[in-house]
């Protein structure tokens, strides 16, 4: 089995590759990410180092992977962001700005529907999986607070894509279920400033989401493809 794990150097993309290599202790797991790999070292992680939204540089892996005879049972997109060097989640609409949307954009939508839409035809015949990080702001109908413009809009964004691309997967790869993962408020530093009115309960570990998820991947099952879908396994409102 192979396995593939995008934005394997974030918190959540290290544990979600050893949560694989613990449950598929006979799978070859790629660990892709932008820098070096600074993961677990163990021998069925393949680490791989391109950039992440550069389609030309993650078309010709692809294309190698295949020269090889590689498809994917399993692939985890753990990309994005919420605040960096470059933004801060919004307050009011006077905080917005066209190189913060941007940004916001790059990371959480275009990366990430990127892999998906090249993925269509390196995933194993026999069922697989794709696997995005969303958020439960990215719920157009479950917005009631506001704020947080770039963030929502990108992930809302990256739902819709998702969903569209369902459409063309099951007649271009009826095999594979595609999911939005919700992991909850997980201690990294995505969540770091804002950690201090979760309470300690719905702080999550990485290794826990990263459980979860593989829990939600486990009984995906194509005729329900797509998913909205919390680290409870819960259905989220698009």
């Amino acid at each position: 089995m192979n396995i593939l794990v995008v934005g394997a150097n974030g918190a959540i993309g290290q544990a979600v590759v050893e949560a694989f290599c613990e449950q598929y202790s006979s799978s070859v797991v790629y660990a892709v990410s932008r820098s070096h790999y600074t993961g677990a070292k163990r021998k069925q992680v393949v680490p791989v180092q391109l950039d992440t939204v550069n389609e030309t540089a993650i078309t010709n892996w692809l294309s190698a992977c295949k020269a090889k005879g590689t498809a994917f049972t399993h692939a985890v997109i753990a990309t994005g962001v919420l605040h960096d060097d470059n933004v801060t989640p919004e307050k009011r609409l006077e905080d917005v700005s066209a190189e913060a949307m941007q940004h916001y954009f790059q990371v959480n939508t275009i990366g990430p529907s990127l892999w998906v839409k090249l993925l269509v035809g390196h995933l194993a015949q026999g069922g697989s999986t794709v696997s995005v990080l969303s958020a439960r702001v990215g719920s157009i109908s479950d917005n009631r607070l506001g704020g947080w413009y770039g963030y929502r809009a990108s992930k809302a964004a990256l739902n819709m894509f998702v969903k569209t691309a369902s459409v063309e997967y099951a007649r271009r790869a009826k095999h594979t279920s595609l999911i939005c993962y919700h992991p909850g408020t997980v201690d990294s530093s995505l969540s770091k400033p804002f950690q201090r009115n979760v309470k300690p309960e719905k702080l999550f570990t990485p290794a826990y989401t990263a459980a979860q998820l593989l829990a939600v991947i486990d009984q995906a099952n194509t005729s329900e493809s797509p998913y909205f879908i919390d680290w409870a396994g819960k259905s989220i409102p698009w």
